[in-house]
């Protein structure tokens, strides 16, 4: 895995942190939790290859 994506993933995880904080005191909740599922959506979009690829070598190593 590439050093890269875990810091992207780090910032992410901070900025949504902070953008739903904020939405939070502010009294949307609402716009808080889709912020937080967008966040959650971006990192999944990043990570699905990587764990295809885990699948694939998982499967190549029991030749199944």
């Amino acid at each position: 895995m590439e050093v890269e994506l875990i810091f992207k993933i780090a910032a992410v995880g901070i900025l949504v942190s902070v953008i739903s904080q904020i939405l939070k005191h502010s009294g949307r909740e609402e716009h808080a939790f889709l912020t937080s599922l967008a966040g959650l959506l971006l990192v999944l979009y990043w990570i699905i290859p990587y764990i295809s690829q885990l699948f694939s070598s998982i499967k190549d190593m029991f030749s199944l």
